[in-house]
């Protein structure tokens, strides 16, 4: 099951999948952190969401592209105690944080800027590989269409994308949320 929590920048989207995932009853309860650290900066944002997170329950992965090999980290955490029958039906819950770094990351990395229908196809099947192994799949992504501003050919292209990404995850999902200013709305459920 996927639940799709989508908003603007600071309207508390990720205070609510955390505050949804930390109330949930799954024993597991995974944190797949997509940010790269490819600067200071960046660096610097990582070590506060992982001090932010401290406490809650969580087990952290970072897999800032190719989520697809955040399965086997699962499977290897939550070997031996439960079956997998048992795991798919109650035992795991995870957080992907967050879409539009999923779909940055993957258009561009080592230097070059790759296909946006590739990425859209390669991320919506490791999407649905990644919610088949788990209970529950809560994905955070940002409204970021809202802006006016005209940008160049390859920002244009990854916002394609990412909104190509949302539509498809909000037909797929079994609950969808936007967040504004601290406020769910829930549109599906």
């Amino acid at each position: 099951m996927i639940t799709l929590v989508y908003g603007g920048t600071s309207s508390g989207k990720s205070a609510y999948a955390e505050d949804l995932v930390c109330s949930s009853k799954y024993q597991y309860r995974f944190y797949l952190a997509t940010m790269s650290a490819n600067d200071e900066e960046s660096k610097s944002r990582i070590q506060r969401h992982r001090k932010l997170r401290e406490g809650k329950g969580f087990i952290t992965l970072e897999h800032a592209r190719d989520i697809r090999n955040s399965i086997g980290d699962i499977e290897r955490i939550c070997t031996g105690n439960f079956s997998t029958e048992d795991l798919n039906a109650n035992g795991r819950i995870v957080l992907l944080e967050c879409m539009s770094n999923l779909v940055a990351n993957e258009m561009f990395c080592d230097g070059e800027i790759y296909d946006a229908g590739h990425c859209i196809e390669k991320i919506i099947d490791e999407i649905k590989e990644l919610e088949s192994q788990v209970s529950e799949l809560v994905i955070v992504t940002n409204n970021v269409f809202e802006d006016g501003i005209t940008y160049d050919t390859e920002t244009e292209d990854y916002l394609k994308a990412l909104g190509t990404i949302n539509s498809k995850l909000a037909k797929e999902a079994a609950k969808l949320v936007e967040v504004s200013v601290g406020i769910p709305i829930v549109l599906k459920e």
